[in-house]
């Protein structure tokens, strides 16, 4: 039986471009989601195989919608990720000149993305925020449109038959989507050597110095942190938790050993994941901290037992 994804919807988005890089997504049934909880939900109740959503762009930073839900969920893991380019164009339904666009529909990443375009050659529009820049674009197709263009893929466009008003719209050219795909809880992927790790550490008290005692566990061990990033637990004002993406796998001894330090002072903290990384991109590990040297600490600590 063939795998079922769900993938923030509807057909055309960049994340279906992004679900289209994992394995078996060709022959895969691909379910839109209208939202990334929508999709991950319905991962967690089993009615597709995975998901896949946003989770970090490289101008505007981490997808918060994304790094909630997957930071709150019990029954979630990330066992992929895809690196997608991002460029955009400015669609209408018909002709119309650029100065005559009053509003403008996207999703807010979308948005933060083509700012500087905007506030240049359309200063006077409304944006009109949409689940995503695909279902911004199939909005121009209603009966009663909420907006005159449109913010979308070049591909949607091309697929729904729109006018493109302008091309390459984007503030920053080359600019990337990281998306992953996220499943029940399950054996990590194994370990290659260009791999990431996904945890959410919560900050268990909310004093002077309590972030960096977490963060030297990951320096100590030689473990690189690539994102980090606070984000409200929504349970009081104050308490934070930390999203954050190491360089390394779980199978590793460091890495092992750094998040069983930040257990013991942080036991909520929740492994979300070891999995390659998309630009497979190894990484540099001190002599110090290489599995040799665990493995020759191993010995040496059992040799003295043994006495």
């Amino acid at each position: 039986m063939s795998r079922r994804y769900s993938y923030l919807g509807p057909s055309g988005t960049f994340t279906e471009a992004a679900l289209l890089q994992m394995p078996d997504a060709e022959a895969a049934e691909r379910i839109p989601a209208a939202s990334v909880l929508s999709a991950l939900s319905m991962v967690d109740q089993d009615q597709v195989d995975g998901a896949v959503v946003p989770i970090e762009n490289s101008v505007e930073g981490g997808v918060s919608a994304t790094v909630d839900a997957i930071s709150g969920a019990a029954n979630l893991q990330i066992v992929a990720e895809a690196l997608v380019p991002i460029s955009f164009v400015l669609a209408s339904r018909h002709p119309v000149p650029l100065g005559m666009v009053e509003t403008v529909a996207t999703h807010s990443h979308a948005w933060a993305q083509v700012r500087r375009w905007a506030e240049a050659n359309v200063p006077g529009a409304e944006y009109v925020p949409a689940s995503s820049t695909a279902a911004a674009a199939h909005g121009l197709l209603a009966e009663a449109p909420v907006a005159d263009a449109a913010v979308c893929a070049p591909l949607v466009a091309e697929q729904l038959g729109l006018h493109v008003v302008a091309s390459h719209i984007e503030d920053v050219a080359g600019a990337l989507t990281r998306f992953v795909l996220v499943t029940k809880p399950a054996v990590a992927p194994q370990h290659t050597g260009a791999d990431k790790t996904t945890v959410m550490i919560p900050l268990p008290e909310d004093r002077p110095g309590a972030l960096m005692e977490i963060l030297e566990h990951f320096t100590t061990r030689g473990v690189n942190i690539c994102r980090i990033e606070s984000r409200p637990t929504g349970s009081a004002m104050g308490d934070y938790f930390f999203s954050m993406d190491l360089e390394g796998h779980i199978d590793e001894a460091r890495v092992a050993a750094a998040l069983s330090g930040v257990h013991r002072i942080a036991p909520n903290t929740r492994f979300l994941g070891s999995y390659p990384r998309a630009d497979s991109k190894p990484q540099q590990v001190p002599e110090d901290v290489s599995e040799a040297a665990f493995s020759a600490a191993k010995t040496w600590v059992d040799s003295l037992r043994g006495r």
